[in-house]
């Protein structure tokens, strides 16, 4: 097994349970454009995208252009839902003091609103200089350089890395940068029978516990 240096985790979804919230918000946005979306449609071209990929994907698939100002109005509404309702994900705490290697955040949200749920979540004493964003890059998810950026920001080959993920573009963007990556399904936006099948068929490790990882992925987690 590969001796991994590094950790890359993403965020939403992953170390904080966000994106329920963020579909929910998304979606009533939507309905007052007249817009309707389901859950198929969000895990597939909202799921781990940038606020442009999502507009062109709207304005491709509804022929509605967004209005200038509405991913300003989504982030304030989301701030406001964040505050109420944000949490991490179970037993992430747990694994961050656990992990014998070196851990960053490569995340497709903005560095505001990734600082804000880190702090919201009291994750913001684990990451610091270590928070990557798709601002820095050229290109996205599901494009590898995030990923890649990421790596190289922290002084580590790529196929010494392993990714988190809980998107599917965020798993491309891991494969295409030459990393392993394993994708996390215990976020409450994927406890249904679609994304258990989903990681049953996949050709990557899917879990939905981070204790497991002390089974799976033993060399991560500290013996002390």
């Amino acid at each position: 097994m590969t001796a991994y240096e590094l950790i890359i985790f993403d965020c939403d979804g992953v170390l904080i349970d966000s994106e329920g919230i963020s579909k929910k918000t998304l979606m009533a946005q939507l309905r007052e454009l007249g817009i309707t979306i389901d859950d198929a449609y969000f895990i597939k071209n909202c799921l781990g995208r940038s606020f442009a990929h999502v507009k062109q994907s709207l304005l491709a698939d509804f022929k509605v252009l967004l209005p200038d100002d509405f991913e300003q109005t989504h982030q304030t509404a989301l701030v406001k839902d964040f505050e109420r309702e944000l949490v991490v994900t179970p037993d992430i705490k747990w694994l961050l003091g656990e992990l014998t290697i070196n851990f960053c955040l490569a995340t497709s949200s903005s560095r505001p609103r990734t600082l804000n749920a880190l702090r919201i979540t009291g994750l913001n004493e684990y990451f610091s200089d270590n928070i990557f964003t798709t601002s820095e890059v050229a290109n996205g998810k599901p494009a590898p350089d995030l990923f890649l950026h990421a790596a190289k920001s922290m002084g580590v080959a790529a196929e010494k890395c392993l990714v988190f993920e809980d998107s599917l573009s965020g798993i491309q963007a891991a494969k295409s940068a030459g990393m392993t990556v394993c994708r996390y399904i215990g976020g409450s936006h994927l406890l249904s029978a679609e994304a258990n099948l989903m990681a049953e068929q996949s050709d990557y490790l899917a879990f939905r516990h981070w204790r497991d990882l002390s089974k799976l992925v033993p060399s991560l987690i500290s013996n002390k």
